[in-house]
């Protein structure tokens, strides 16, 4: 095992006996080794790698991959048929949230319970107690057993307390959408905080998280390592193989010479008349501004409202992807602010930030100075994109200085929410409003 390394992982085989009936399995016990009622089953075989301090892995491949018993065994409640597993430091393993829990007991009792299996002391459970009471936030559900407990409230408590382990290595198996939207955001606060610190395995089917959040990607096959690598690369291949086994032809074709677009400041979408008639149609649910939500700054200007407009001005609860919406946040200066700067972004429910913008650029000669007490109001007007479903956060900020030097006055994470619903965008993370999409026979 090498000196920088946190996991070494060297000829990793595990395999299964599978019997057709189950008094074989006692029949078994008395041949011996001298005949077989079963078949093997291989669920991993011969795989080798190691992550370094500091690393993001990310795990890909399809189920029945071999993915979940890999982690078991990396996470050490599995052991291997054969190989050797070297592990430095403490491992926690997102793999099933509140698997430890026992539903007769409360939510106090649970955290104990499940902070002892995840090797905290007695005295490491006292001092991070609280914290994990209100990183959860169920409020007076705590003293409840968590048999009562919704899906969402029992997924909020088990992540809060894997959160407080203080891991070297953390493994997370596609729970990352856990609770409503504002806990899915804190949860990959976290995980992002958690990446600077320590070792992150992350297995996922969304080969955009992988890209954007891993450093390299393993790809298994039928429970052997096909390829690993750069998580770019890795994705691209894994992608590619999957649609070649979809596709008719042999191989792809690329071609074509570029030309300018046309001018056009707003994209009707030819689809749009089918979209708005089918239950693919892109509906978004708009959430009220929350001035609680997660924030940091100088608070030298407040963030007092962040609202979505329609061409006339008014409110939108509701709205289509592809639609042109005002982004409008109100501000209010407790101090002078000389040079005002204020942005957005719109983040998905995985923390990527998928767009956004600032007033720096289109008011660099004609910013306003503000005098304590006085507002400001901003406003972005745009095509929203079309949406795959799922809960998405703006991130709203008021800065004050040049975009590369600036004092932060007040950046508020999640200061409105909104819900799609539908959608007919299958892959990636944003679909562009198509202006012209032509099919001809030639």
């Amino acid at each position: 095992m090498s000196a920088d390394a946190v996991v070494s992982l060297a000829g990793i085989t595990k395999v299964y006996p599978v019997y057709r009936r189950p008094e074989h399995r006692l029949f078994q016990m008395f041949l011996r080794h001298h005949y077989r009622l079963y078949r093997e089953y291989w669920a991993v075989k011969n795989i080798s790698f190691n992550i370094k301090r500091g690393e993001t892995i990310g795990l890909i491949g399809r189920n029945g991959a071999g993915k979940s018993t890999l982690l078991q065994i990396i996470s050490g409640t599995l052991q291997p048929t054969s190989g050797t597993r070297h592990v430095r430091g403490r491992v926690a393993a997102m793999l099933e949230l509140g698997a430890g829990f026992n539903p007769e007991f409360t939510g106090r009792e649970n955290i104990s319970l499940a902070a002892t299996i995840l090797g905290l002391t007695e005295r490491e459970i006292r001092d991070r107690f609280q914290s994990i009471i209100e990183f959860a936030s169920i409020g007076d559900f705590i003293d409840q057993p968590v048999k009562v407990y919704s899906s969402g409230m029992y997924a909020r408590l088990a992540f809060a307390v894997s959160a407080h382990v203080d891991a070297d290595i953390l493994i997370v198996d596609e729970i990352l959408s856990v609770g409503d939207a504002a806990f899915g955001q804190k949860c990959m606060r976290f995980i992002h905080q958690f990446r600077k610190r320590g070792s992150l395995i992350l297995v996922s089917h969304d080969t955009g998280t992988i890209t954007s959040m891993c450093d390299r990607a393993i790809w298994l096959e039928a429970g052997e390592v096909r390829q690993q690598g750069e998580a770019k690369e890795v994705c691209h291949d894994y992608i590619t193989s999957i649609n070649k086994e979809k596709d008719l032809t042999d191989s792809f074709k690329i071609g074509g010479s570029r030309k300018a677009p046309p001018k056009s400041q707003f994209v009707t979408d030819q689809r749009l008349d089918l979209l708005k008639n089918s239950n693919q149609r892109n509906d978004l649910e708009v959430f009220n501004f929350d001035p609680t939500a997660p924030w940091f700054g100088q608070r030298g200007a407040t963030i007092q409202n962040v609202t979505l407009l329609d061409a006339e001005g008014d409110i939108l609860p509701v709205l289509e992807g592809g639609e042109q919406v005002t982004l409008r946040i109100q501000v209010s200066c407790e101090q002078a602010i000389a040079k005002p700067i204020v942005g957005f972004f719109i983040k998905n429910n995985l923390g990527q930030y998928l767009f956004g913008d600032n007033t720096f650029l289109s008011h660099k000669t004609s910013r306003p100075c503000l005098a304590a007490g006085e507002q400001l109001f901003a406003s972005f007007t745009f095509q929203m994109p079309f949406l795959p479903t799922g809960d998405y956060a703006v991130l709203a900020s008021i800065a004050e200085g040049t975009q590369e030097q600036h004092q932060q006055h007040h950046w508020i994470d999640d200061a409105l929410f909104f819900k799609v619903h539908s959608s007919h965008v299958a892959q990636g993370l944003i679909g562009v409003p198509m202006l012209k999409i032509d099919l001809a026979k030639g």
